[in-house]
């Protein structure tokens, strides 16, 4: 049994059943009540497609990340599935991996599945030759696509930011502040959010008076982005004579590896060495002591971000980017 046999067997169009099925209130009283006792007595349950039918809308929107295993994705995901279901919209997720061909795939898979709208998870989905990027310009012909966390000018495309630069520059002046002059920046990410970060980093520094240092820069591929290749790499760092007294990252979890290679190297945390974090995620408090990090406002980014998608596909007028500040979470990691 299908919406083609609740049309026949009612006698009214699809369009007809799709309103039903919607709740809609373009459907008169007696009509509703003849196409809901065809539907009680076949035990019909519809799905997302059939609902769509004959109402342009499918209440259903496109998230698309490139790895879900990733913590800072995965929040991001919870809080958008739950904000979109507050208002009753379904949501399909294709995690795309990182490479341009299973990006323009994810996005191609969310056009067949004719989606109401897309939400791309990170500036990784925006790629530095812009010819790269012509994938998002086509879906958004047709479909409103909203960005998280990345920055992408475009009809059609709305971007919902947090100031990492400002956040990173901050941090690093706090450090220098309290009384730290190497401070050592780990990162994972060479995307627009990841040189955000890093120009953010330097720029702190030098408003301090202080010259960055290349050595004191140090990147982390995605493989080696664990607490034990932290761990150890600091420690080969700490063996090449390389001398820092803080510890900045551009994740989490790069900070978790920094507090295992203080305790390695019996070094007292923050005396000895201070650690600051980015996404003040729930890696902070399950180190000792506990770790003081950037909180990049994600659940107001992704709460923004639904709040664009509705009003874009209510034909309201939303802003094309809107820019939040992230805020320094202190705890024991740092003087």
């Amino acid at each position: 049994m299908n919406i083609y046999d609740i049309s026949e067997k009612a006698g009214v169009s699809i369009a007809t059943v799709s309103r039903v099925l919607n709740n809609s209130p373009h459907v008169s009283k007696k009509t509703k009540e003849k196409v809901m006792a065809v539907i009680d007595s076949c035990g019909y349950v519809p799905n997302a497609f059939a609902r769509g039918l004959g109402l342009n809308t499918m209440k259903t929107i496109g998230l698309l990340c490139p790895n879900a295993a990733d913590p800072y994705l995965a929040q991001a995901l919870a809080y958008l599935e739950q904000e979109f279901r507050r208002f009753h919209y379904d949501c399909l997720l294709s995690c795309t991996g990182r490479e341009l061909d299973a990006r323009i795939q994810g996005v191609e898979l969310m056009k067949t599945r004719h989606v109401d709208g897309m939400v791309l998870m990170g500036s990784t989905f925006i790629e530095a030759k812009d010819k790269n990027n012509e994938y998002i310009r086509k879906a958004a012909e047709k479909t409103p696509v909203v960005l998280l966390n990345g920055s992408f000018q475009c009809d059609n495309v709305y971007c919902v930011v947090c100031d990492d630069q400002r956040a990173t520059m901050e941090a690093t002046q706090y450090l220098v502040d309290s009384g730290r002059k190497n401070i050592l920046y780990l990162y994972h990410s060479k995307n627009y959010s990841g040189q955000k970060k890093l120009n953010g980093y330097r720029m702190g520094l030098e408003s301090r008076n202080i010259k960055p240092q290349d050595s004191l820069v140090q990147f982390f591929t995605e493989d080696k982005m664990n607490v034990m290749d932290v761990k150890e790499h600091l420690i080969s760092l700490h063996d090449k004579g390389l001398v820092f007294d803080a510890v900045l990252t551009s994740e989490d979890i790069l900070s978790v590896g920094a507090v295992k290679y203080a305790r390695a190297m019996k070094l007292s945390i923050p005396k000895a060495l201070s650690i600051v974090g980015y996404n003040n995620s729930s890696f902070c408090l399950c180190c000792e002591p506990e770790l003081t990090s950037i909180d990049n406002m994600l659940k107001a980014l992704c709460d923004h971000c639904v709040a664009t998608m509705l009003g874009v596909l209510e034909e309201k007028q939303m802003p094309q980017k809107t820019v939040f500040t992230g805020e320094l979470v202190k705890r024991g990691s740092t003087l």
